[in-house]
């Protein structure tokens, strides 16, 4: 009742439920499943590493910032968030929409970005699963939401709520059909989570990424942004566990499979159905079913990034481009082979641009000019060394299919 809501939230209501309500965490040891899942699960690893090998040094640091843009498109796209990387990079450089609910959705996914570079560049110093890391990729994703959304409204009661970045939720929830366990028992089972996921060797570490992703939705620990914040944990433990570099997303393959993924997260919320489904409270077989659809899609993405990046294929399509833009007097000549030399050898000297082309230093520099204002050419410094970037908008040329074309404004 509505005269009990604030009352009930002071209170934080814990029901005592046990910690066994979300067994198996893991797959058991005797599970019929687990034989099939391991030897993808090695599968994946394999294919991880070699990908990440395959790739020329130039290529790494430039496709790592892409492949956050496509896994903020993806995941937001999961929520109903349809954002274009196009308008992601824009978001970036700090131009925004006139449009205020474009603005914010451009606003959540630079935020979205914002996180996952911070979890690449190693922001989570203690284990990846531990309530504070948790917490804490809450906080920062939502420390940087525009104050609009961070309101959620109680389907049943009306009442709005405003999300406090990184506080556990103080009232109860229902999930579709679930309801969530009581907000007093989060921390519980966060710690059980926690402790369940900790120290395992890499090919449970793998395994754990899906039943991980499940179980804390599960919890439901946040009153919003949950989904966001399961997959960017997923993102941290496949780095972890694969040494991913961030050069491939399962956001992505969940996406394309988006009713199949919830079907899937839907399932797993169901008990045992009998003596051979496991000896947990939830269904082992669900969530084989699940840890199997996760790590096909981890499979297929990885594939996918790989023939979008094979070394020869990508030279082409890059060169094709810049021969193209240069008849057209879009780039000047000779840029094509600033690229080139760039994919060749991973980063290029400024010094050296002159003497590679045959040209003076001034006509150097305006050729290195035109490909920074292109987007396609990067530096940490006006000294350091040129490197590649992989521009959103020329995604379409550049990496075909990795996402949609952007609509055209009407």
């Amino acid at each position: 009742m509505k005269p009990d809501i604030k009352e009930d939230i002071a209170a934080v209501i814990d029901r005592d439920e046990s910690v066994g309500l979300m067994a198996p965490m893991l797959l058991s040891e005797d599970s019929r499943h687990r034989g099939a899942l391991i030897d993808l699960a090695v599968d994946l690893a394999g294919k991880s590493a070699g990908f990440r090998r395959s790739l020329p040094g130039g290529v790494v640091a430039a496709l790592a910032d892409l492949v956050r843009a496509m896994n903020c498109y993806y995941s937001n796209l999961i929520e109903g968030h349809d954002t274009h990387p196009v308008d992601i990079e824009r978001a970036l450089k700090d131009d925004y929409s006139a449009d205020p609910r474009k603005r914010n959705l451009q606003l959540e996914a630079k935020a979205h970005i914002a996180v996952q570079r911070w979890i690449d560049g190693g922001g989570i110093a203690t284990s990846t699963t531990t309530t504070d890391a948790i917490r804490a990729i809450h906080r920062r994703f939502c420390d940087l939401l525009p104050d609009e959304l961070l309101w959620v409204e109680d389907p049943f009661s009306h009442e709005r709520a405003r999300v406090v970045p990184g506080d556990l939720r103080r009232r109860d929830v229902k999930v579709g059909r679930l309801v969530a366990i009581s907000p007093g028992a989060i921390p519980r089972f966060l710690a059980e989570f926690e402790r369940s996921y900790a120290r395992l060797g890499k090919a449970d570490a793998i395994l754990a990424a899906a039943a991980a992703h499940h179980r804390l939705l599960w919890i439901h620990p946040f009153l919003d942004g949950n989904g966001r914040v399961a997959r960017l944990l997923s993102h941290a433990m496949l780095r972890d566990a694969l040494d991913t570099g961030g050069l491939w997303s399962v956001s992505r393959g969940l996406a394309r499979s988006v009713s199949l993924y919830k079907n899937h997260l839907a399932s797993c919320d169901l008990p045992r159905r009998n003596d051979l489904d496991g000896r947990g409270t939830l269904s082992e077989e669900a969530l084989a079913g699940f840890t199997r659809f996760f790590l096909e899609s981890c499979l297929d993405q990885v594939s996918f990034m790989e023939s979008l990046v094979q070394p020869d294929r990508l030279r082409a399509r890059i060169l094709l481009w810049a021969e193209e833009e240069t008849r057209t007097n879009a780039l000047p000549p000779k840029a094509g082979q600033v690229l080139e030399a760039i994919l060749y050898r991973g980063a290029l000297p400024r010094g050296e641009v002159g003497d590679l082309l045959g040209l003076t230093t001034r006509h150097a520099r305006r050729i290195v000019a035109s490909l920074f204002e292109r987007g396609v050419i990067t530096s940490e410094s006006s000294r350091a060394p040129l490197s590649l970037a992989f521009p959103a908008a020329l995604a379409g040329r550049w990496m075909p299919g990795l996402f949609p074309e952007p609509a055209t404004e009407s």
